[in-house]
């Protein structure tokens, strides 16, 4: 059995309150999950309104496959127009 986990860091500029945060962090999770079949969690940093750190784990028999999907992930997260792609860490 092969666990991958992925923590980024994102940074949202345009939220004005909590309820935008809020709104915006549930609407990544909902696609990350049904996207790539992972399970996401908001880590820490959740009375800031501007900072998001999401935690993502995924579990599969190979390896490669994992890296891939965490790969794929980070190439989503920092397309995302609301989002700015901060860092990450990645471990397989």
């Amino acid at each position: 059995m092969i666990v991958g986990s992925l923590r980024v860091r994102l940074l949202l500029r345009e939220a004005r309150s909590l309820k935008d945060r809020r709104q915006i962090v549930q609407s990544i999770k909902d696609r990350l999950r049904n996207s790539f079949n992972v399970s996401v969690a908001e880590l820490q940093a959740q009375e800031h309104r501007q900072i998001v750190v999401l935690g993502i784990a995924m579990v599969s028999n190979e390896a490669g496959h994992v890296r891939h999907a965490l790969l794929q992930i980070m190439e989503v997260l920092r397309r995302h127009l609301v989002a700015e792609f901060v860092d990450h860490e990645l471990d397989v």
